[in-house]
């Protein structure tokens, strides 16, 4: 889950988020940036042309579901908002009425996060606190720490953390959330700067 400690440690994590995006898009789902920034597009296209989103895989209780979870894998700080403000729920279910791979993965893990959370604390995951639904994630969040009998929760989340990340971070606010600064016409160019340039051992030949 993000963590908001402090802007510094914000930073180092996102970055480590975007180099695994870049290194390896979703191998596991054989799903690739081509298809991403379509799921991407498509998503945010039917947003501005109706106002809403009504999915077309998830059914009611999971859509509830997926909302409250992809938002405490990327909650909103002070900084950008949060996965459903940046309409990773929206991509999630674009994906999977694509993939039909991933749909079985997805449906029984939701299934298996409101088994556990009603086994505890006897509600759906949605409809628990904050402190219980916290709970239940540090349990699974942590695949080398965690019991074997939550293994088939650990790797829904595992899943499903991975794909929360891929949609938050190509979103237009996930974009800006990284502050990446390409894409920008430049009047004039005033070289690399003098910090980096002396970080490299570099310098700039006179002619």
């Amino acid at each position: 889950m993000r963590s908001a400690d402090s802007s510094d440690d914000v930073d180092v994590v996102r970055r480590d988020v975007l180099k695994l995006l870049l290194a390896a898009p979703l191998a596991p789902f054989a799903i690739f940036p081509a298809d991403i920034e379509r799921a991407t597009a498509a998503v945010h296209e039917e947003l501005v042309k109706s106002g809403q989103f009504r999915p077309r895989f998830f059914n009611a209780d999971e859509w509830r579901t997926v909302r409250v979870l992809a938002d405490l894998v990327i909650p909103r700080d002070e900084r950008s908002g949060s996965a459903s403000d940046a309409g990773v729920p929206e991509f999630m279910d674009f994906i999977l009425r694509e993939y039909d791979a991933m749909q079985t993965w997805m449906r029984d893990g939701l299934a298996w996060l409101d088994a556990e959370s009603n086994r505890r604390f006897t509600k759906r995951f949605a409809a628990t606190s904050r402190a219980q639904q916290t709970a239940i994630l540090d349990d699974i969040a942590w695949p080398k720490l965690a019991p074997d009998e939550f293994k088939d929760g650990v790797a829904f989340f595992s899943r499903f953390r991975d794909l929360s990340a891929s949609g938050f971070w190509t979103s237009r606010m996930g974009v800006r959330d990284l502050r990446y600064m390409g894409n920008t016409a430049l009047a004039a160019w005033p070289g690399c700067p003098p910090a980096v340039l002396r970080k490299l051992g570099v310098s700039y030949k006179r002619a």
